[in-house]
């Protein structure tokens, strides 16, 4: 669907990407993962075609990136971009007179997207009196008025409200189950983990790693115990293995988990400490991300 090739932004001195390459396949939704600051807005406006200045090229189905593929993109901006003294229909005929759309194609066209975003009952409501919730979705609804193949969503659900998150997960399950190709940028890895069959990790305008999460996850996280129980010291635990506090327990890292459980259950028996919790811990995107870069996600 899109392959990017060696693409670079400056801003005077600062280098905002260097040299970014990454392949994107079809029909899939794809995480491009950093802190704020990192690289992913310069990025993905550049595939929207709001930054037009930049080295390197982008082909949409082997098509050079240009102003004639805008119409294939919806882009979605961490920013709400609504006219808030008029209706969600309003907004809606705005955004779909911008991409050619007139007639009964247009009223036809915004029904749907009332439907698809939630929002049918409060068509005629003014923006200002939505919630941060439904100001987001419209705001997706806005983007989709013209059914694009190549969806841009950046940062889509700071700031919302729990339902309206997962309502807009769904959303993007069904459009990945139409056929679309989404690019979800966002520093929330626990949403990427979720939704995206592919991650790309950018951190100081590089891509550190990049490939499916599965494949990522297997490459780069260690497992981990997580350990708690009123006698267990550090000292102890780091007998097994890397060892730090969290939530009133250890987390010990060893990539032999399960003998290591065995040893900490025979540890306690012979010492009669009793064990609150001893379990598995689900390897994370975050932890990746801190192998490869030596650093937590920052705001």
């Amino acid at each position: 669907m899109l392959t990017i090739t060696n693409m670079e932004k400056h801003y005077g001195k600062i280098a905002a990407l260097k040299e970014v390459s990454l392949t994107i396949p079809s029909g899939s939704c794809y995480g491009l993962v950093g802190p704020n600051g990192a690289g992913k807005s310069t990025l993905i406006k550049i595939l929207a075609s709001i930054i037009h200045d930049y080295k390197g090229e982008a082909l949409i189905n082997e098509i050079l990136l240009n102003h004639d593929l805008k119409e294939k993109i919806g882009y979605i901006p961490q920013d709400i971009c609504l006219e808030e003294d008029i209706s969600a229909i309003g907004n809606l005929h705005f955004f779909g007179k911008l991409y050619g759309i007139k007639g009964k194609q247009l009223l036809k066209r915004t029904q749907e997207v009332l439907r698809l975003v939630g929002l049918s009952e409060r068509s005629k409501d003014k923006v200002n009196t939505f919630s941060g919730g439904m100001k987001r979705r419209l705001n997706i609804g806005c983007a989709l008025m013209h059914q694009p193949d190549l969806i841009i969503m950046d940062e889509p659900t700071v700031g919302i409200d729990p339902q309206s998150r997962r309502y807009i997960f769904q959303m993007i399950e069904d459009f990945k189950n139409a056929g679309c190709t989404i690019i979800y940028a966002s520093h929330y890895m626990e949403e990427v983990e979720e939704l995206c069959d592919h991650v790309a990790f950018i951190d100081k305008g590089e891509i550190v790693e990049n490939g499916s999460v599965a494949e990522l996850l297997q490459k780069y996280a260690i497992p981990s115990i997580y350990i708690k129980g009123s006698n267990i010291t550090l000292e102890v635990v780091e007998k097994y293995g890397t060892a730090s506090t969290k939530k009133g327990g250890y987390l010990l890292q060893t990539n032999e988990p399960l003998q290591v459980m065995e040893n900490i259950i025979l540890y306690c028996r012979e010492n009669n400490i009793e064990l609150e919790r001893l379990e598995l811990v689900q390897p994370r995107l975050e932890d990746v991300f801190f192998t490869l870069t030596g650093s937590k996600l920052r705001d």
